[in-house]
């Protein structure tokens, strides 16, 4: 005896279920493309009030004006900043 959840399987129509499987394809597809974009325009690890949250050393770092905050990120949103990451600097 089939299960309920073989039945169900059973009554998928599998030209649909492609077609909503290359919607998300395409969906997810384009917000890559939107990413690595942005990626070579603004550091990805710069958040909205200039900090930088990366865990790693980047060329762009300064210090936080407050013990304890994040670093300021000083990167001027102008450069491919996809060559600014320096992993054998420790985080300041």
């Amino acid at each position: 005896a089939l299960c309920k959840l073989d039945r169900a399987m059973q009554k998928i129509d599998q030209r649909e279920y492609q077609k909503r499987l290359d919607q998300i394809s395409t969906l997810f597809g384009r917000m890559m493309e939107h990413a690595d974009a942005l990626s070579a325009e603004r550091c990805l690890y710069k958040d909205r009030l200039n900090q930088c949250t990366a865990r790693f050393g980047c060329r762009n770092q300064r210090q936080a004006p407050a013990a304890g905050d994040p670093p300021l990120c000083e990167g001027d949103d102008k450069l491919d900043y996809r060559d600014a990451w320096d992993v054998t600097t420790p985080r300041r």
